[in-house]
Formats: C-alpha cells, sequence, structure tokens
C-alpha cells in the first residue's frame, strides 16, 4: 500500500519571471521618480462652534465672569459647584394641532337648508297579500327656527356694537357739567341775591350802550333769552328763545351780554352746579333797557 502522492510541481517558465521583474521595475520607478507614496489620512480638523442659550429672564447687572452666552445678561443661582448649562425644570409647551373639545360656547343655530329627498315610489304589478306600510305624515316644524351662522355673527356684532355704543353714552354723560335753570318761575332762594345781582349788571351795561340805531328810529321791543354761566363766571353760550322782531335788538341783546361778562363766580352749595342757565325777558323801550321777572 502506497502512501499519498506529493503535491505536482509548479513549473516557472520565462514569461512568468518577465511579468514578475516587469511590475517591480515599474514600482521603484514610480517610488524614485514619480514620488508615489503610501500613508494614512489624518482626520479633518474641528470646525469651532458657538453654543447660545436662551433664557425667560434678565438682570440689571451682568455677571463679573459668564460661564454660558446668552441673548441677556443673567446672574446665575443654585446649589451646584461646578458651573451647569441652564434648562427649563419641565419642557416647553408644544402646540396641539387640535384645541380641545368645544374650546369656545356654541350657540344654537339651525343648519343650512337643504334639499329634500325624493320619497322611494312603490310600484306593483301583479296582486300581493303583501300591503306596504302608510307613510307616516312629516312632524311640524317650528315656525321661529334658530338663526343661521352667518345671521347669529351678524347679531353678535350688531350687539357689541350697541354696548359700545351704550358705553360710550354713559361715559359721556358722566363728564357732562351739572346744570341748574333758573327763571322767573323757578327762581330758588338759593339763587336769588346772585340773580338780583346779575340783572342790575346787565341792566347797567345795556343803558350805557343801548344801541344808536334803536334809539334814533325809536325802535322798541322785547325778547327772552337765555344765558349759560360757567362756574367762574364766563359765559358757555346765549340762546334766544324769542326773538325781537327787530334784528337790531337781538344783535344789541348779545353785545351788551358780552360786554357785561365775566360775572361774579356761581354760588355753591350743595347741588354743586358747573353751569347756571338764566332766562328772562328783556324789553328795549324810551332808549333804556329792562328786566321782566
Amino acid at each position: 500500500m502506497s502512501g499519498p502522492e506529493p503535491p505536482p510541481e509548479i513549473a516557472i517558465g520565462p514569461g512568468q519571471r518577465l511579468s514578475a521583474t516587469t511590475l517591480l521595475a515599474a514600482i521603484l520607478i514610480g517610488i524614485v521618480v514619480l514620488g508615489v507614496s503610501f500613508g494614512r489620512d489624518d482626520a479633518a480638523a474641528v470646525a469651532p462652534t458657538l453654543d447660545v442659550i436662551l433664557t425667560e429672564t434678565a438682570s440689571r447687572t451682568p455677571p463679573q465672569q459668564a460661564d454660558f452666552l446668552a441673548q441677556a445678561n443673567h446672574r446665575g443661582g443654585g446649589e451646584h459647584d461646578e458651573a451647569q448649562r441652564p434648562r427649563e425644570d419641565t419642557s416647553a409647551p408644544v402646540p396641539k394641532p387640535d384645541p380641545g373639545l368645544a374650546p369656545v360656547p356654541i350657540r344654537a343655530q339651525s343648519p343650512r337648508a337643504q334639499d329634500a329627498m325624493p320619497m322611494p315610489v312603490l310600484t306593483t304589478t301583479a296582486a300581493s297579500a303583501d300591503t306596504a306600510p302608510r307613510q307616516q305624515p312629516a312632524p311640524e316644524t317650528d315656525p321661529s327656527p334658530l338663526p343661521l351662522g352667518e345671521q347669529l355673527l351678524e347679531q353678535q356684532i350688531e350687539m357689541a356694537r350697541l354696548a359700545a355704543e351704550v358705553e360710550r353714552r354713559q361715559a359721556q354723560y358722566a363728564k357732562r357739567p351739572k346744570r341748574k335753570f333758573v327763571s322767573a318761575s323757578t327762581q330758588e332762594y338759593a339763587y336769588a341775591a346772585y340773580l338780583k345781582t346779575w340783572v342790575e349788571r346787565v341792566e347797567r351795561v345795556g343803558n350805557a350802550n343801548y344801541p344808536e340805531r334803536a334809539r334814533a328810529e325809536r325802535l322798541e321791543g322785547q325778547l327772552v333769552m337765555t344765558v349759560a354761566v360757567r362756574r367762574d363766571g364766563s359765559i358757555e353760550s346765549v340762546v334766544l328763545n324769542t326773538p325781537s322782531r327787530h334784528e337790531v335788538l337781538n344783535q344789541a341783546a348779545r353785545r351788551i351780554v358780552g360786554l357785561a361778562a365775566p360775572f361774579a363766580a356761581v354760588p355753591q352749595g350743595g347741588e354743586r352746579v358747573d353751569v347756571l342757565h338764566i332766562t328772562r325777558t328783556w324789553h328795549f323801550r324810551n332808549g333804556a333797557v329792562s328786566s321782566e321777572d
């Protein structure tokens, strides 16, 4: 019994020797002449980064030595020995796509009108023991339906406008001055002395400044005039309730009151009147001006 056969010898011929020699020569030429070398690439340099912290609070005085960068000065605090990056105790609220169920109160409103659905028609072509059920009558609708969404919105806008108008008028009414009207029939003792002094002053100024045209043409007449006197004695307005038929006398009455102003301050009692309205009848007769109680 013979042992295992030895492996066959590989014959190297002249062609293999030439190829190996040519490859080694090419490598040597590349190393010596072209400077080809083999090596490992170094790691790329790390680019500098900037870490900025967003804070919700700020300090008036800046810190002496800042540990981090932020958009505002902030003097940190805490109980750690080493500086740590500030952070929130809880995460920021995440916006929800759905605000939830009924975020605003819903008002009753009627749906939009829809076209009536055609009723199915049942037809028979032969006698049958089965009968179709009788159609129930449609329920009666409320004669006063709820408003539509657009109508409800318009009503709410109108109500808001009216509420704003009422509030504006109340504010204007609160700012209006307190007025008191006195005349011959409503004269009160609190203003009796003031009214007497006021009339005497207007009569004295009127006689001194009687209109020359009325005196030359001997024009006579009477008129009813209301003068609004402010608290400080200045004139707010002059209204001719019943003017004279002579326009020269009407103009003279306004001019005389303007020349007599300012008057004495309006007496302040318990009412604290801001404007006192005095209504009197004035006569222009025989070159003199007089007032009637």
